[in-house]
């Protein structure tokens, strides 16, 4: 099992990085959350990896945190999700994002993640929710859910912002930035546009 990568970083080309490790060249496919955080081509860097083996190809999957290669782990575990649609579901929010989305059995949000439909959705939040209640025990994973009008806020802006056009992962981020406490959803968005302009 190939669990880390150390070398230096060859090619970005989403959804495969090519890493130079001694001489030997690595794909691996990544999410759209570890992509945004890359060094430049050229510069070294650590990759938490996880070998996919099938009967017709081996797949290297990275990350440049631990908890999302856990929770990479436990997504290709429900029924019906592959590397591939875990890779998308990662890329289409953080991964406390997520955490919140299954915790707060949020279905509206993780079906706006492409690929993901009514019922895989139902089943992500059946399958995953005392996974996630177990991963967040025992590892340092925020607690979700704990300032529930926030999330609404955030929620509603998300969905707001998708709606406009923006992707997912962009509006996301803006909104956190722009977030204050007790905002409500309709500040929340003119705050997050007037910075997104």
């Amino acid at each position: 099992m190939i669990s880390r990568l150390q070398g230096i970083l060859l090619t970005k080309d989403l959804p495969t990085i090519l890493v130079d490790v001694n001489g030997i060249g690595y794909e691996v496919d990544i999410p759209m959350t570890t992509f945004y955080d890359l060094p430049e081509v050229g510069q070294p860097i650590i990759l938490h990896t996880h070998l996919a083996i099938r009967e017709d190809a081996h797949q290297l999957f990275g990350f440049l945190q631990e908890l999302d290669r856990r929770l990479f782990r436990e997504l290709i575990k429900v029924n019906g999700i592959g590397g591939r649609s875990a890779l998308a579901i990662l890329s289409g929010m953080s991964p406390t994002d997520f955490i919140q989305c299954i915790l707060q059995e949020n279905l509206s949000l993780l079906i706006k993640v492409p690929g993901i439909g009514k019922k895989t959705g139902e089943r992500l939040i059946i399958e995953m929710r005392d996974r996630l209640k177990t991963l967040q025990k025992n590892t340092s994973i925020p607690a979700a859910a704990t300032n529930s009008t926030s999330n609404h806020a955030k929620d509603e802006a998300l969905a707001a912002l998708v709606s406009l056009g923006y992707r997912s992962q962009d509006a996301q981020k803006m909104i956190d930035k722009s977030y204050a406490d007790q905002m409500t959803a309709e500040e929340l968005i003119r705050k997050t546009l007037k910075n997104m302009m």
